[in-house]
């Protein structure tokens, strides 16, 4: 699954650490799921699109097109 957490960090100043912090969470799983090797919970991918004020599809894209593109 793609995501945008990386750029929406660092426009804020925020370390892995930093946004762990404010996420409760290990500064390993910030980093695993910025690179993509870890999907988080949906309780998490909330609290990330709260801390972010924007919805989850901003941040994550799980690929899927669909009905977007009329297929």
């Amino acid at each position: 699954m793609e995501n945008r957490l990386k750029v929406l960090r660092a426009i804020r100043n925020w370390s892995q650490a930093e946004l762990a912090d404010r996420l409760d969470v290990s500064r390993q799983a910030v980093n695993a799921i910025e690179t993509g090797k870890y999907d988080p919970s949906l309780p998490l991918a909330f609290k990330l699109a709260r801390l972010f004020e924007m919805p989850i599809e901003e941040i994550f894209d799980d690929g899927f097109k669909g009905a977007e593109n009329g297929e």
